[in-house]
C-alpha cells in the first residue's frame, strides 16, 4: 500500500489531431503550477519550431537532455536519471508515444514515464489520438498513413487525469494556413492530404468516443464507490435477454440495429442459468449466440439466478443499461394467463429502464391463424373469464339459501344480469361461457327435478332456452359494438394514410416503390408488387417484401390500376373494407404512374432543349472561335506567298500559322471528345498504371518554373487509361497556369485507402463556390476572356474522368486560388 501512495500521478493531454495545442496546454499548466509555488521542471519538450510554444518554456527549469550515439549520429533523449535525481514534484514530458533511440535506457518513452512515476514524481505528458494502439488501423484507413509510434491504450486509460485538447477542423486548418503549425513549404501538401476536413473530423470523433469510454469507466467507478444502484443513462446500453432458444439470434440482430442508431452504443447479451421453460438449453445455440454477439460488436455474459426476470433486471441495473430487449413468451395461453410472462415481469421490475418486447416466430400465436380475435383488451378478457366462473357460483350459493321452489323466473333474471355484466366486461366468449355455466347450474339446482340434468316442466325448458338466447344476443351486441369502435379507429388510420399518400403524390414526393412499401405495412402483407403489361408479358415496376409476385396469378389479392398495370398482394386475404381502401391505393398509384410519365416527358423535352442549346453554341463557336485561327492562318499564308517579306517577318508568320494550327486542332479535339462523351462512344482501356509515368508527360509542355510536379516514389499504382488521364491532367494544368498569372502551379498526389487523388493547385483568383458546378458544363468560360477557347476544357475533363471511373471536383486553395481534385481508383480496389 505504501508503494501505491508514493507512486506519482499521471496527467495526459490528449490531442485530437496534430497542431491542436496539446504541448502549449501542457506548458501553460506548468506555468500556472510554477506561479502557485509547485516545484516543476521540463524533462522533455518538442516545440517543432513554433514560436508561441517556445515562448511558453521561458521561466521553466529544463533538465538537460542526454546525448545518445547511434550508427555514427548523435541524438538527444530525455535524461531519466537526471530527472529522478533532481526529484521535482512534477515533470513535463512531451510526446508519450515516442520511441527512444537504440541505446537508451528504455525502448519507449512511456517506460521512461513509468520509471519517473515509481520514484514518486508526478508526470504531465502529451499524446495524439492517432498514436493509441487500438486506433492505429482505424487511423490508417481514414488518413492513408500508418503511425509507426504507438502507445498501449492502458497507459493512457489508467492515467489519473486526461485532458482533451480539441479544435474544430476549420480552425485547425486556419492555424495551418497561417503557418502556426508547419513551415510554409509544407502547408499546401498538409492541407490537401492529412489535414483535410474529413480526416480531421474523423480523428476528432475518434478522440471524443475514446474519451467517452474513459469517462464512462470513471462513472461506473463512482457509482460503485457511492453504492448507487439506479441506472444513470449517460450512454445508450442495450441488454438482450438470451434464453438459448431459436429466437435468440433474432433478438440479437434487432438489438444491434437499435444500437447502430446511436453512436457509441453498447450491446450486452445476458443468459440466465435457470429453469424458465427451457430445462436443458441447447448449448450449440448458446455458442452460436455468443459468436453472433461478438461479430455484432457486443459482449456475452452468463449469470446465475433463481428468478430469471429479477436476474436480468439486476444485471441491467449493474451495467447502467438504458434498454432491455426480451422476446415474446413461448408458453401456452393457460400458463401465461395465470403466471404471466418473463417480459411482463421484467417490465414491472425494470423501473426507469426501457423494456423492448420483440416478436419472433417461436412465440405463441405468431404466424398461426386465430379462430376468434376479440377487439377487447387482454386485461378485460381475463377479467371476463374470471367473472364467468365466479359470478354464477356466487349467485348459485346465494339463491340456494332461499330454497324457494317457485323462484326460477328470479333465477333466470339474475343469471341473465350476470351474463350481461360479463359481456360488458369480457366480450362474447366469456359471456357465452357464463351462459353455459348458468344454464347447467340452474338445471342442476333450481329446475325440478333438482340434482340431475333433466327438466320435467316444458315452461322451464322455454325459460332456460330464452335465457340462453338472450344471453347470446346481448353478448353478440356488445362484441359488435366493440368491433365497430375498432373499425372506426382503423378507418381513421386508413384515411390518414390515404390523405398522406395523396399529399405526397400531389407534391411529387412519392414513388411507386414507396406506395408498395406503404401497402405492405398498412395491410400486413408478406409481399406487394406493382406489375406492368408489356409485349413480352408482365414485368415488375416496384416491389416490397420477400418473394413478390411476378404475375397476377401468383398473388393472393389483386387490384387493377389501369389496363396495363395491376397491384398484386401476397399474404392473408383482405376484408371487404380493406378492399375498398386498396382501391383507393390503386387510384393513387395511377396518379403516381401518370406523374412519372409526365416527368419523363419533361426530362426528354429538357434534353432536347439542352441539345438545341448545345447545337446553337457549337454554331456560334464555329462562326467565331473557329473562324479566328482560320483567318490568322489565311493572312499569314497570303503574306508568305507574296514573297516580299524579309526572313524575320517570314519566321513570325510561320510561327503564327503553327500557333493557329495548334489552337484549331485543340478546339476540334475538344468538340470531338464532347461528342463522343455525350453519345456514349468513349470506351477507355483501364490498366494498372504508375503516376510517375503519366504525370510527367502531362506537364511536359510547360516550363519548369511554371509547374512543379511532386509525386512520391511510393505512390501506389492506379487503375486508369494512361492516355485519357494524361489529357485530363494536361487540360487542368493548362487552365491552372493560365489562371495563376505567373505563380507556380503544383501537381501533388495524395494516397487514400481506395483512391489516389491528383491535386492541381494554383494561386489564381479562384472560383466562387456557387459557380463551381456551372464551370464543368460545356461552353462555360465564366470570367475567362482569354481568346481562343470554347469553354469545353473542364466539361471534357470531367467526362473523360467519369469514363475512367474517377471523379473531378474543385476546392479552395488555402491562402487563395483553386485546387482541382482528380480522384483515380487504386489498382486492385
Amino acid at each position: 500500500m505504501a508503494e501505491d501512495v508514493k507512486r506519482g500521478r499521471l496527467t495526459v493531454y490528449l490531442g485530437a489531431a496534430p497542431g491542436v495545442g496539446k504541448t502549449y496546454a501542457m506548458l501553460s499548466e506548468a506555468q500556472r503550477r510554477r506561479d502557485r509555488g509547485t516545484d516543476i521542471v521540463v524533462g522533455y519538450v518538442e516545440t517543432h519550431g513554433r514560436r508561441h510554444t517556445a515562448e511558453m518554456v521561458d521561466g521553466l527549469e529544463v533538465v538537460p537532455r542526454k546525448a545518445v550515439s547511434y550508427r555514427g549520429t548523435t541524438f538527444t533523449e530525455m535524461d531519466v536519471d537526471a530527472v529522478v535525481a533532481r526529484r521535482p514534484s512534477v515533470v513535463c514530458v512531451d510526446e508519450l508515444a515516442h520511441t527512444n533511440v537504440p541505446g537508451s535506457g528504455h525502448e519507449k518513452r512511456a517506460e521512461d514515464v513509468e520509471q519517473i512515476r515509481r520514484a514518486g514524481i508526478d508526470v504531465i505528458t502529451t499524446v495524439n489520438i492517432q498514436h493509441l494502439e487500438s486506433l492505429n488501423d482505424a487511423v490508417e484507413r481514414i488518413t492513408g498513413a500508418r503511425q509507426r509510434e504507438t502507445v498501449p491504450d492502458d497507459v493512457v486509460r489508467t492515467a489519473d487525469q486526461i485532458q482533451l485538447v480539441d479544435m474544430s477542423p476549420d480552425a485547425l486548418r486556419r492555424r495551418m494556413a497561417h503557418g502556426n503549425i508547419y513551415k510554409a513549404e509544407q502547408v499546401d501538401a498538409s492541407l490537401t492530404s492529412y489535414f483535410r476536413v474529413g480526416n480531421l473530423t474523423a480523428l476528432r470523433e475518434l478522440a471524443l468516443l475514446w474519451l467517452a469510454d474513459r469517462v464512462d469507466d470513471a462513472l461506473d467507478d463512482y457509482r460503485r464507490a457511492h453504492r448507487i444502484d439506479q441506472p444513470w443513462p449517460a450512454k445508450e446500453r442495450i441488454v438482450v435477454a438470451v434464453t438459448g432458444g431459436a429466437e435468440s439470434e433474432t433478438l440479437l440482430r434487432r438489438a444491434a440495429r437499435l444500437a447502430q442508431r446511436a453512436a457509441g452504443s453498447e450491446l450486452l447479451a445476458v443468459h440466465v442459468i435457470a429453469a424458465d421453460g427451457l430445462t436443458n438449453p441447447d448449448e450449440r445455440r448458446i455458442a452460436r449466440a455468443q459468436q453472433l454477439v461478438g461479430s455484432l460488436g457486443g459482449t456475452f455474459h452468463s449469470v446465475v439466478g433463481e428468478d430469471v426476470s429479477q436476474a436480468v433486471v439486476d444485471f441491467a441495473t449493474g451495467a447502467n443499461a438504458t434498454m432491455i430487449i426480451v422476446g415474446t413468451s413461448r408458453h401456452g395461453r393457460l400458463r401465461r394467463l395465470f403466471t404471466g410472462t418473463t417480459g411482463e415481469r421484467i417490465a414491472l421490475l425494470a423501473g426507469s429502464i426501457d423494456v423492448h418486447l420483440v416478436t419472433h416466430e417461436e412465440g405463441v400465436g405468431v404466424g398461426r391463424p386465430r379462430l376468434y380475435a376479440s377487439p377487447l383488451s387482454r386485461q378485460r378478457q381475463v377479467t371476463g373469464y374470471a367473472l364467468a366462473v365466479l359470478l354464477p357460483v356466487v349467485l348459485t350459493l346465494a339463491l340456494h339459501l332461499l330454497s324457494d321452489p317457485d323462484q326460477l323466473p328470479l333465477d333466470v333474471l339474475l343469471f341473465l344480469a350476470a351474463t350481461v355484466l360479463v359481456a360488458l366486461v369480457g366480450g362474447l366468449v366469456p359471456a357465452l361461457a357464463t351462459a353455459l355455466v348458468a344454464f347447467l347450474l340452474m338445471n342442476w339446482f333450481f329446475t325440478p327435478p333438482t340434482g340431475q340434468f333433466t327438466i320435467s316442466e316444458p315452461a322451464n325448458v322455454v325459460a332456460l332456452t330464452v335465457f340462453v338466447a338472450v344471453a347470446l344476443g346481448v353478448a353478440t351486441v356488445v362484441d359488435r359494438a366493440s368491433r365497430r369502435a375498432s373499425d372506426a379507429v382503423r378507418a381513421r388510420t386508413e384515411a390518414a394514410t390515404l390523405g398522406s399518400l395523396s399529399r405526397s403524390v400531389l407534391t411529387g414526393a412519392d414513388t411507386a416503390d414507396a406506395i408498395v412499401t406503404r401497402l405492405q405495412e398498412t395491410f400486413g402483407q408478406r409481399a406487394v408488387s406493382l406489375l406492368e403489361r408489356g409485349p413480352a408479358g408482365w414485368t415488375v415496376l416496384a416491389s416490397s417484401g420477400a418473394e413478390p409476385a411476378c404475375a397476377p396469378d401468383e398473388g393472393d389479392t389483386r387490384v387493377e390500376v389501369d389496363d396495363d398495370h395491376v397491384i398484386v398482394l401476397c399474404g392473408a386475404p383482405l376484408r371487404a373494407t380493406d378492399r375498398r381502401v386498396l382501391e383507393g391505393f390503386a387510384v393513387q398509384t395511377g396518379l403516381v404512374l401518370e406523374y412519372r410519365r409526365l416527368r419523363e416527358r419533361d426530362e426528354r423535352a429538357a434534353a432536347l432543349e439542352r441539345a438545341e442549346a448545345t447545337s446553337t453554341a457549337v454554331l456560334r463557336a464555329v462562326s467565331h472561335d473557329l473562324r479566328t485561327p482560320l483567318a490568322t492562318m489565311r493572312t499569314a499564308v497570303d503574306g508568305l506567298v507574296s514573297g516580299t517579306l524579309d526572313p524575320a517577318d517570314q519566321k513570325e508568320l510561320v510561327a503564327a500559322v503553327e500557333d493557329s494550327t495548334e489552337q484549331l486542332e485543340r478546339l476540334i479535339d475538344n468538340l470531338l471528345d464532347l461528342s463522343r462523351i455525350q453519345s456514349g462512344l468513349l470506351h477507355p482501356v483501364l490498366r494498372d498504371r504508375s503516376l510517375e509515368e503519366v504525370l510527367p508527360l502531362a506537364v511536359a509542355g510547360h516550363p519548369p518554373g511554371d509547374v512543379v510536379l511532386e509525386v512520391d516514389e511510393s505512390t501506389p499504382l492506379v487503375r486508369t487509361d494512361a492516355g485519357l488521364l494524361e489529357r485530363v491532367v494536361a487540360n487542368l494544368v493548362t487552365n491552372a497556369v493560365r489562371a495563376s498569372r505567373g505563380e507556380t502551379v503544383r501537381v501533388l498526389a495524395h494516397v487514400l485507402p481506395e483512391t489516389v487523388e491528383v491535386l492541381v493547385v494554383d494561386r489564381g483568383p479562384g472560383v466562387a463556390p456557387a459557380l463551381r458546378d456551372r464551370m464543368f458544363e460545356p461552353f462555360q468560360r465564366l470570367d475567362d476572356t482569354t481568346p481562343g477557347g470554347l469553354g469545353l476544357g473542364l466539361a471534357v475533363a470531367r467526362g473523360l474522368t467519369e469514363a475512367m471511373d474517377g471523379t473531378l471536383s474543385a476546392e479552395d486553395t488555402p491562402g487563395g486560388g483553386l485546387t482541382m481534385v482528380l480522384s483515380v481508383p487504386r489498382a486492385g480496389s
